[in-house]
């Protein structure tokens, strides 16, 4: 990985822009833990990727939607988690900086035989995922105004989500899920809670996704 420590410039100004904003997204990510803001916004114009190498969750639930964003709206599949416990997560993000080019952004945690990355009340809006899944008593083709109970529910804005969905739609449900070998690529993540252990963030030049 080729470090950006001597980038000169244009690398003061990319770190002056990027520490206020990882500073404020936990300030959010805080404030939404607490009940004391609610997660509705638009999407930004870019997608992130995740892999993992198992999430296991309870309380599962599955819909489409449209997340808004100021390019317009994407359609996604929303993944709604009671609770999970993820090992070994990484998420990147490739940002274009003019002139510099492209720079990534990675995190990772939960990986190195350390404590496992908590969430609560998840919410990953994506596009794309592949897997190998175990669900347990699932329901498919339930109405996804029918899976609050035993799962999240659909997330409604000012409720915890942002995405648009139409109600009596399809959804799926399941009491329980074990994925392996999880790639995702995704428009927006939220939690209650998100406990990231031995989280490293680093940021480098160039494409270096997690997958």
């Amino acid at each position: 990985m080729e470090s950006l420590a001597r980038g000169g410039t244009r690398w003061k100004r990319f770190a002056v822009v990027m520490v206020p904003s990882v500073a404020a997204t936990a300030a959010i990510g805080v404030a939404i833990a607490q009940g004391a803001l609610a997660a509705s916004f638009s999407v930004s114009g870019q997608q992130f990727k995740v892999t993992a190498q198992e999430l296991d969750g309870d309380g599962f639930v599955q819909y489409g939607a449209l997340d808004k964003g100021k390019d317009g709206q994407h359609p996604v599949a929303v993944v709604g988690l009671k609770s999970a416990t993820i090992t070994n997560l990484c998420q990147s993000v490739v940002v274009p900086v003019p002139v510099f080019g492209d720079v990534t952004m990675r995190l990772n945690a939960g990986g190195g035989g350390g404590p496992k990355v908590q969430a609560k009340t998840l919410y990953i809006d994506a596009d794309d995922l592949r897997t190998n899944a175990t669900f347990t008593n699932v329901d498919i083709g339930v109405s996804v105004d029918d899976t609050r109970g035993k799962t999240p529910g659909p997330a409604k804005p000012g409720e915890g989500g942002r995405g648009d969905y139409l109600p009596g739609s399809f959804a799926q449900q399941a009491e329980h899920v074990l994925f392996k070998d999880v790639k995702q690529r995704a428009w927006a993540t939220t939690a209650g809670t998100f406990e990231l252990s031995g989280l490293h963030m680093s940021v480098s030049r160039g494409k270096n996704e997690c997958y």
